[in-house]
């Protein structure tokens, strides 16, 4: 760790986990400390599940026989 409190994750390790650049989320896990990839603004927890959040109108069940009929056309 540098004096600024930085810590370099070295490129297999990052590769490994699929690391890429963008924020993260730190925990203090027992006496270390844990990162992971923050979750995306879509993504929303129920019932213990992680949810990707809908955008737009609800579709019935009109609207998805229609979309499967055209798909078939």
């Amino acid at each position: 760790m540098d004096k600024a409190g930085r810590v370099v994750i070295p490129a297999s390790v990052r590769e490994r986990l699929g690391l890429v650049p963008g924020p993260v989320d730190l925990f203090i896990d027992g006496t270390g400390v844990r990162i992971e990839v923050e979750a995306p603004d879509n993504v929303v927890e129920r019932e213990g599940r992680a949810v990707i959040a809908a955008s737009g109108h609800a579709l019935t069940s009109d609207d998805v026989r229609e979309l499967r009929l055209a798909d078939q056309r």
